[in-house]
């Protein structure tokens, strides 16, 4: 075994024992997020058309919600049952493992504008949205208090996990509230998912899977509810067999790739997405390797860096790219966008242990000190 693959299975092994990490679903966040990137570089490829599955790549956003809604239940839920949950420590870490690179981020496109005016380079006004700054600041900016899509545009998801956040003892009081019928937990879940999208569409005209800036904050909703009661009904065990979490994962994964690429309802999809979670999950208890492979669980490890960088680069990459090649409709031919895709990676990796795992490190020490009491608690991030 190579020196790198040992330390890889080194990582993976340290992950897979790590009480609050499944190793499946830690693996589904890099494909999430490479989902996510391929529906946005995807237009940057000169290319005749456009496959369905890419089109739809912003779903990729709800199976994050959902995993968000799971993974906190998993990491906190037995906490809150027990009255050991802290609500000033949560939030704490929450926003330890968020916002230094939300910040870092939304500097850095700054920096980029504001070197692209120097240089005498036309700059879009609603990258540097100073109005729009504050609520950015505050991560408030998919709340309604913003009123364009400015800076880092895809930190507007990070102000809808905030706003969950905030929520989450609420969340948590539903969860428990019905622990012990984790079946009618879900049919909730999924109702409530069907008549939010309904009636959000036919009352902003427009579906709430595509909600950004506007409604960003409600489109989380009922994704991460969704994810709180497919975590109930794996706790449950009821399907806690690895052969048949292999087949059901495998079952799911096929089923919603046929959904989207068949042009099934946004509904349908990201109740398929629930399944998936649930089989993926089911396979990490039962210890198996199987979607566990340490160099997916390393990609989903830095996902969250490689979703935070990839508007910033393309804006960067693409600009660049059109200025030395002549490119007057900024489309890359294939052997350049195939570079613009997958250097976004390695800077995800750079940003993560250079940016996000510091700085998190950094506040979660800062947060145990004297002067903020009750902090030091601390544990999860």
């Amino acid at each position: 075994m190579t020196p790198g693959r040992a330390a890889l299975e080194a990582k993976a092994e340290t992950l897979m024992r790590d009480g609050e990490t499944i190793g499946p679903l830690t693996s589904l966040r890099f494909f999430a997020a490479a989902w996510v990137v391929l529906y946005a570089y995807w237009p940057d490829l000169a290319a005749p058309f456009t496959p369905l599955v890419v089109q739809r790549g912003f779903l990729g956003v709800e199976l994050f919600f959902i995993l968000s809604g799971f993974i906190l239940c998993h990491v906190y839920l037995s906490r809150f049952a027990e009255g050991a949950f802290r609500y000033r420590d949560f939030l704490w870490a929450r926003l330890a493992r968020i916002y230094p690179l939300h910040l870092a981020t939304l500097a850095g496109v700054g920096l980029m504008a504001g070197g692209a005016i120097l240089a005498g380079r036309a700059v879009d006004p609603n990258v540097l949205a100073w109005k729009a700054l504050p609520a950015n600041l505050l991560l408030v900016h998919a709340w309604g208090f913003a009123k364009v899509a400015g800076w880092n545009h895809s930190s507007w998801s990070i102000s809808a996990e905030w706003f969950a956040y905030l929520l989450f003892p609420l969340f948590a009081w539903a969860a428990l509230r019905l622990r012990a019928r984790p079946r009618m937990a879900m049919a909730a879940a999924l109702v409530m998912l069907a008549a939010f999208y309904w009636s959000f569409d036919r009352l902003a005209g427009f579906p709430l899977t595509q909600a950004t800036i506007a409604w960003g904050a409600l489109r989380i909703v009922p994704c991460f509810a969704l994810g709180c009661a497919t975590y109930l009904v794996w706790r449950q065990g009821a399907a806690d067999r690895r052969k048949r979490g292999g087949a059901a994962a495998a079952l799911f994964a096929v089923g919603c790739l046929t959904a989207v690429q068949g042009g099934a309802p946004d509904a349908v999809v990201v109740g398929g997405f629930a399944g998936l979670i649930l089989a993926l999950a089911t396979l990490g208890r039962g210890g198996s390797r199987l979607a566990s492979h340490p160099v997916f669980l390393y990609l989903g490890e830095i996902s969250y860096s490689t979703y935070m960088l990839f508007v910033p680069w393309q804006l960067l990459f693409v600009n660049i790219a059109a200025r030395i090649f002549h490119l007057a409709d900024k489309r890359l031919p294939w052997y350049i966008w195939l570079i613009f895709v997958v250097a976004i990676f390695p800077l995800s990796a750079a940003s993560h242990h250079l940016i996000e795992k510091p700085a998190r490190r950094w506040l979660k020490l800062w947060g145990t000190q004297p002067h903020l009491g009750g902090l030091a608690t601390i544990r999860a991030g």
